[in-house]
């Protein structure tokens, strides 16, 4: 969001909402995109903004950022080596021993089924470990 707007009492979804229609391009339409998936893919979906700036969706815990650059839109999941992908979905942060991410770049197609199920694999995950 600009640094001149005000997120004070904004409710997360409302700053996602904003988020999406500034940028106005791609990756706001990549990340609309994306939103929607991960509600229906749990309908229960608590969304987030953290970090200055940062939609987050959780469940029992953090599920997933959608952080937005110039040239990608990265979704990490915070317990992503923890998650099952049998889709090869995650391309990005793969070294790490606790979080995974997926690059979308401007053009690529999104394998939504497979990202539902990640997804779900996460909040399960997530409720798992809340226990």
């Amino acid at each position: 969001m600009k640094k001149s707007a005000t997120t004070e009492g904004e409710s997360p979804s409302r700053l996602i909402d904003a988020r999406i229609e500034e940028l106005d391009d791609w990756r706001g339409k990549t990340l609309s995109h994306v939103r929607a998936l991960i509600k229906q893919a749990d309908p229960e979906v608590v969304e987030e903004w953290k970090w200055r700036g940062v939609p987050v969706w959780s469940h029992s815990g953090i599920i997933c950022t959608g952080e937005t650059y110039k040239s990608v839109v990265k979704l990490t999941f915070a317990k992503g080596a923890s998650v099952k992908d049998p889709a090869g979905l995650f391309n990005a942060s793969l070294e790490g021993n606790t979080r995974r991410a997926i690059d979308i770049h401007e053009g690529d197609e999104i394998d939504e089924d497979a990202l539902k199920t990640l997804i779900r694999a996460a909040a399960a995950l997530n409720r798992s470990s809340a226990r």
